[in-house]
């Protein structure tokens, strides 16, 4: 979903992932989609692993966060767990909090399945439905996109009315640095 109204996003996150499997960080980029926003922060942890060499397991929390937003309403968080089997994905999401909503009343339901393509590129495919009380449309989202190299091109697209439905185009650029 896009935050930026058609603009340019810069983003960066920094992790902290310990053997046991438990992990925390934080994300940050621009966003403008309410008055005086201009940034949102995301503080998350969980726990993941292994339950056998092919299926792998991740739950935790995340807080997203809007500070600088006029109303001080647009901050929620959410729990979450996701399974992948081989090259499949399954991710739950359950608003845990938010200003106007309950726990439970949103529910992120998504799978995505990646296919390794010619000289060490991935492909995935995603598909997502966000329903709910706390929003205001129920909402599917689509996407494909093709990794390598730290660069994803990807293409997404939702069923929202107007401009939120239409086919986004995006290319991003990631780089991981161990300390």
């Amino acid at each position: 979903m896009e935050q930026t109204n058609g603009d340019p996003a810069v983003s960066a996150g920094l992790d902290f992932a310990d053997e046991s499997g438990f992990y925390a960080g934080t994300w940050i980029s621009n966003a403008d989609w309410a008055p005086g926003m201009t940034f949102e922060l995301d503080l998350y942890g969980g726990y993941g692993g292994q339950l056998t060499s092919t299926v792998s397991y991740d739950v935790g929390f995340i807080y997203y966060a809007y500070p600088d937003e006029d109303s001080g309403d647009a901050d929620f968080s959410e729990i979450y767990a996701n399974f992948s089997i081989q090259r499949l994905s399954v991710g739950v999401a359950v608003l845990a909090d938010g200003e106007g909503g309950d726990f439970g009343d949103s529910l992120y339901v998504s799978a995505d399945y990646s296919v390794p393509v010619a000289h060490d590129a991935e492909l995935v495919f995603h598909v997502g439905s966000y329903t709910g009380d706390w929003l205001a449309e129920e909402t599917m989202d689509f996407g494909i996109n093709l990794n390598k190299n730290g660069f994803t091109f990807g293409l997404s697209k939702t069923d929202a009315d107007g401009s939120a439905g239409d086919l986004k185009v995006y290319l991003t650029y990631a780089i991981d640095i161990s300390l």
